[in-house]
């Protein structure tokens, strides 16, 4: 069913936060949000005692967006805070718009302007591009009906991730006590840097890929958002044709490759399986091919996604407003290099942590979501099936 179409600015306010700099944060104050506490809500605050006009005033139940380097809806659900610059704070009219349905509308705007975002060094949305976007306006009692479908998806979606985060955690439990702290290394592993094991290969520059190389439905191109939970979900509409991957082979992506977000949360790591391969390195991502791979490139991506090594890493990353890695960077990381006995035996107590629950449910539940999500806001949703079931 179609219903009419708005533009996003005539049923909202999009208000940018202010552009707070060193100088203003300190131990006093009102908290700043700033990105990595949207995405992160263990990040400590910086806080400021400046006075700033009350539209960068946030209060709990607020919807902002994230619109450089990590796009993404959140619903603000902490103390009372002062809005940092690259997210907006949205203020939607009532009155003709539920807000879960708006929340999940705004998702699907930004799904459809990935392909579209600006920046080499770090992707943003054009504030012009993405306030003129249009979404469906049904009826608020249908808007509800499809939030409710959406929500339980969503719902789904993040209790099968809930799991997959406690199976990753015993499993790192299991990797430390196998092979030790990677940074005091107890058990005296052989240390390498990880220039010296492997190639390093920062994904394509800006400059390489242009708005009309993306296409729907094409090979896909990884980038952090898309490495979630040691497992990678493509976006169908960030692809690019067949021709332009043939041009791009440095970036091809191999069996038993490391996949690694270079940008925004560190430690965002996933090794490329048979299905995935040709699938190309994202602008935002970099890649590590061990000299050996199989059982080793499990044992390295899971070290790289560890506590220990995320620490050394956002230490060690560039950038005040976006944590941003490069290879010098990632190649001086020192690694314990185990002997072939104690990989096996790591690769034994996978499989069995592996079995005691489909890992694949996470994955499957998250394409679902998206498709729901695209279908919702072209007018395909079947109510009235929904309602029955």
């Amino acid at each position: 069913m179609s219903y009419p179409l708005v533009e996003l600015k005539n049923i909202s306010e999009f208000i940018n936060g202010f552009a707070f700099k060193p100088e203003h944060w300190g131990e006093n104050g009102k908290p700043i949000i700033r990105i990595q506490n949207l995405t992160n809500t263990s990040k400590p605050f910086n806080r400021t005692t400046i006075e700033v006009d009350k539209k960068y005033f946030v209060k709990s139940g607020d919807i902002l967006v994230s619109w450089s380097a990590t796009l993404d809806v959140f619903e603000w659900q902490n103390e009372d805070a002062l809005l940092n610059q690259h997210i907006f704070k949205v203020v939607p009219d009532y009155k003709i718009i539920d807000k879960k349905y708006f929340k999940y509308a705004l998702k699907e705007a930004i799904l459809s302007m990935l392909k579209f975002t600006r920046g080499s060094t770090m992707k943003h949305i054009n504030r012009g591009d993405f306030l003129a976007t249009k979404i469906p306006l049904p009826p608020l009692e249908t808007q509800k009906q499809i939030a409710q479908v959406l929500e339980t998806a969503d719902q789904l979606r993040k209790d099968c991730q809930q799991v997959e985060q406690e199976l990753n955690a015993l499993a790192q439990s299991v990797f430390l006590e196998m092979f030790g702290d990677p940074v005091t290394n107890p058990k005296g592993w052989e240390i390498k840097r990880l220039k010296e094991i492997s190639r390093i290969q920062i994904g394509p520059f800006g400059t390489q890929l242009h708005k009309e190389d993306y296409i729907e439905n094409g090979i896909p191109l990884i980038n952090p958002t898309h490495i979630k939970n040691g497992k990678i979900i493509p976006n169908s509409k960030l692809t690019i044709p067949l021709t332009k991957h043939e041009e791009l082979p440095q970036y091809h992506l191999e069996v038993g490759d490391i996949i690694m977000g270079r940008r925004g949360e560190m430690g965002r790591c996933a090794v490329i399986t048979e299905r995935e391969e040709s699938w190309l390195c994202g602008t935002g991502s970099l890649f590590i091919r061990p000299h050996n791979s199989g059982i080793f490139s499990d044992y390295l991506c899971k070290l790289l996604s560890g506590k220990a090594i995320k620490s050394h890493l956002e230490a060690e990353s560039q950038g005040a407003t976006m944590l941003n890695l490069n290879k010098t960077i990632i190649g001086s990381i020192n690694i314990p290099v185990p002997s072939e006995n104690a990989l096996k035996m790591f690769s034994k107590a996978q499989e069995i942590l592996a079995n005691n629950i489909d890992l694949s449910k996470s994955s499957s539940y998250e394409l679902l979501f998206n498709s729901l999500l695209q279908k919702a806001f072209k007018g395909e949703l079947n109510l009235k099936s929904t309602e029955q079931a």
